[in-house]
This record gives structure tokens, sequence and C-alpha cells, in this order.
């Protein structure tokens, strides 16, 4: 029998499928979207962003000066497998986009490197500028729907432990071990068993298995009996959540 009840909070999905999302995009109005290099979300309530000097919202953003234009970033979360329908869930977060001075920029570099040490930076002046977006809303979509967060819940939620490791996990879950996912698809209620079974997620709550039947897909949480901190915790929680606590544990590849 499947659980709903212990999972993360909106904010915290939002949160860690911000710091996952590796495909994030810039719209302003009256220009293409810009591919951004680097996102990062500061206490603030401001996200920082480096996109092309030369895209066409950086220079809208200089043009408005201090006050700055709307803008809305779009944040992709693409599941590690190779699935059918690989987006696990979107973000939006909208707010007014402002420039950032020379100095200042090297010295938002400096912190958020300090935070965020992500190679993109290094592009900083050269060929990548970075904007400020002052957040004013942020809503995540995903299969079980759209919900707006308000940015304090979102800037006070810490992204799941697990973000950094969980592609290897779940391959080394999907290649290594389909004797897990089937016993855990076995807990499913009959009508869901009715396609290919695929691990979709793993944070510290549970589990997410994504079904491919032939009439769409749909995805279901099996949440542990209580949260994991730790690798050990969780291999011990998913042979408790399969109902077998000698299935051999799971360990993440080195």
């Amino acid at each position: 029998m499947t659980r709903t009840t212990l999972g993360p909070s909106t904010a915290e999905r939002m949160r860690s499928a911000s710091a996952r999302a590796a495909d994030a995009v810039l719209a302003v109005a009256g220009s293409d979207p810009a591919v951004t290099s680097m996102h990062h979300l500061c206490a603030d309530g401001t996200a920082v962003v480096a996109a092309p000097t030369d895209c066409v919202a950086a220079a809208l953003a200089w043009q408005a000066g201090p006050g700055g234009l709307p803008a809305v970033l779009e944040l992709t979360d693409f599941a590690p497998l190779d699935l059918r329908e690989p987006v696990r869930s979107l973000v939006w977060l909208r707010g007014t986009l402002t420039a950032v001075s020379g100095l200042g920029e090297r010295r938002l570099a400096d912190l958020v490197a300090a935070e965020n040490p992500h190679p993109a930076l290094l592009d900083v002046g050269h060929g990548a500028t970075l904007l400020r977006l002052r957040l004013e809303s942020a809503v995540v979509a995903d299969s079980s729907g759209a919900e707006a967060v308000a940015v304090a819940d979102l800037l006070a939620a810490e992204p799941d432990p697990f973000r950094d490791v969980e592609t290897d996990w779940l391959q080394h879950l999907e290649e290594d071990h389909s004797d897990l996912v089937e016993m855990l698809a076995r807990r499913l209620p009959s009508s869901l068993r009715t396609g290919r079974i695929r691990p979709l997620g793993i944070d510290r709550y549970g589990v997410r298995l994504r079904i491919e039947a032939e009439d769409g897909d749909r995805d279901v949480r099996m949440d542990f009996a209580e949260p994991v901190a730790d690798a050990l915790g969780l291999s011990r929680a998913l042979r408790i959540l399969v109902g077998c606590p000698f299935v051999n544990g799971m360990r993440a590849r080195r």
C-alpha cells in the first residue's frame, strides 16, 4: 500500500528541482528566450543567472536601468534515465530583471561561488554576464499538477540532501537492481501495475516510480516510514519498503 503523507513539501520539491535543473531559459517580452548557463537562489530573494553577454535579455536589462523589467526564469528538471517522457518537473520563477555593474558583477560572482562553485562563473566577463532576478512569484508543475509557492517559503526550504547522488543511485537501481524495482512494483495497487515500471526519483522521504503504460504515463510516490539522513538509512528504508530486510543494500557508484 502506497503512502503519500510524509513526502516533501511543495517548497522542498521546488527547491530540489531548482537545484537539480541543468536546463534553464530566461524569458523577456520582445525577445527569444535566452539559454542560461548557471542559476542560483540567494537568501535575499533574488536569483542570479549567467546569460550570454550578447543576448537580447541582457541588453534590455541594461536599458531598463535600476528599475529593471519583468522576466521569467524557466527551469526544467529532467530524469537521469532514458524515460519515454524525460521531464519530471518545471519551475517558473517570475520577477524583475536587472543588470549588474562591472565591479558589482565580480563581487556577486565571488558571493555565488562561495555557495555554488559552478564552472560557468569562470565565463563571467568572457562571453557571459550575471543578471539579478528579484523574485515575485514561483510555480512548480509536475505530474500531480501545478502549484504556487510563496517566495519566502521557497527560500526557507532546503533542497534534498541526496540531490547530487540521485542520478548515480537511479541508474544503479535500474541497471543493477531490477529485482528491487520489481519488489517495489508488487506493492502497488494492481490497477497501477499495467506497464513498464521505472525508478523516477529518490529523496530523503521516499522513492518515485514512473509507470509507462499504453494509455499514458503515471507517477507514483512510495514514502518511507520516516525521513532518512544518509545512505545507510536510505538502504535500510528501501529494504523495509519492499518488505524484505534481507535484500542487498543499494550503494551509490564511485
